[in-house]
This record gives structure tokens, sequence and C-alpha cells, in this order.
């Protein structure tokens, strides 16, 4: 599970690394959160195509997900892009696809982010009702509060294979397997410029902490941070065995 990719940067980052790490790690299914992987903010079909094309298998986003609007119509095509599925009902898109034996969830939290459908019966509806689902089961929970992240984690516990938390880009150090076999982290973080303010440059998000005036926040440049973590499940099973963190800084 690759983090949150953040504009050009990201977007190299990931092209550079994922053929490598997929031959390196024989990684069986890579999945993106790509919701600001367009100028930093939203998703085209075009950035989602580079990113299908550098090895990604399938995209999950989050909050920004409708900020290109170019991307609105895409969301009912075939590509592998998820949008939550806690979103409102009727909206474009899909929140969950069975890709290479791997049944993806995206869900989008509540706690400082927006009035969604609840995640957790959202979740419990998709458990409960999904025909002949997969045993493997990895759900992207897009959320900004830890409490309400660590919160699904024991809530999914023994019922999915992962629950890994995305959103904020900063990238948590408590990667585990809980009791029942599901591995979780709290936020994987971010593919984007190292020497920033959550990929963005960092003297635009302190004039606007400062003034508290709008201003443009322009991708950052320099180094790149590639996070992602590493899931290890029995796919009989769909028990985790193991979860790790991959990092990489590419300059």
């Amino acid at each position: 599970m690759v983090g949150d990719v953040v504009g050009k940067p990201g977007r190299r980052a990931v092209r550079d690394l994922l053929g490598p790490l997929r031959r390196e790690l024989g990684l069986h299914l890579i999945v993106a959160n790509a919701e600001n992987a367009a100028g930093g903010r939203g998703l085209t079909p075009e950035t989602a195509a580079e990113i299908l094309q550098a090895g990604a298998d399938v995209l999950t986003s989050g909050n920004h997900i409708w900020d290109k609007k170019e991307m609105v119509p895409a969301m009912d095509q075939e590509a592998a892009i998820l949008r939550p599925l806690n979103f409102a009902p009727g909206v474009p898109g899909r929140g969950y696809l069975a890709q290479g034996g791997v049944l993806v969830v995206n869900l989008i939290g509540r706690t400082f982010l927006g009035n969604y459908e609840c995640p957790f019966r959202a979740a419990d509806h998709l458990l409960q009702t999904l025909p002949d689902r997969p045993p493997v089961v990895l759900v992207d929970f897009h959320a900004e509060a830890t409490s309400e992240k660590q919160a699904m984690g024991w809530y999914l516990a023994g019922r999915v294979s992962a629950v890994v938390g995305t959103h904020t880009h900063v990238p948590t150090a408590d990667p585990r397997v809980l009791p029942g076999g599901t591995a979780y982290v709290t936020d994987v973080g971010m593919v984007g410029p190292r020497d920033s303010v959550l990929g963005d440059d960092s003297s635009a998000v302190i004039e606007r902490f400062l003034t508290l005036m709008p201003n443009r926040l322009p991708v950052a440049g320099g180094p790149v941070l590639f996070c992602s973590v590493l899931i290890d499940v029995d796919e009989t099973t769909g028990r985790a065995t193991a979860i790790q963190r991959v990092d990489r800084v590419v300059d």
C-alpha cells in the first residue's frame, strides 16, 4: 500500500520505484492513494493513467477526489479507481472492487473532515451483503483523526486482512497485526517532497498560518519521500501474517 501521491514529484517517484519494488519484494498487488496526484490537489484521468501505467493496480482516494472536475465523469468508467464507499448515495464511481483476488475498499472518516455517511456502518453493510467476496480484504481508511483510524482498525479486527490509514501525509511508526489477523497502520504517509509541509512549499504554508489569508500552495521540490507498507496475507484464510514499513528517499 503506497501513501498519498503528491503532484508531479510523487508521480515521478512512483514511476521510478514501483517496478523495482515489485521485483525486489515479489509484490502481488500494489494499491496507491492518488487523490493528490494532480498538482497536489485532486486527480485527473491523465495522472491516474500515469500511475496505473507505472505499476499500481488500484488507485484509492478521499476528500480531494472531486477537486478536478474532469475526474467526475471518469469515475464511472472501467479504470481501477475508487472513491470512498461512504460518500452520499448516487455520486459517481464505486467504493470497492476486486482485483487480483483482493477486495480493495475505500472509506473516509468524518472527524474533522466532513459530513459523510458512517464509515463503520458502511463497512458492516458491505461485508454482510457482498456475495462471493475473496478472503483477502484491504481497507484504505482516509481519515484525519488518529483515534478514528485506530477505532476502525479494532472495529474491523478479525474481519478484514488490513486497515491502512491515509490522508495526513505523515507516516506513523505503529504497524502491527491486530488480533484475528488484521494488519494495521495509522497512516502510511505520502509520496511527495520530503522538505515540505505535507508536500506543499513550506514558505507558502507558513505565510498562510501567519496571515490567515488564502494563497496558492505549490508542490515543493527537492528529494521525494516514498512511504508505503508491505503486508503479507495468507490468501486462503485472509489473515495477515506481517506488516512492515517500506520507505525510500528519491533524489
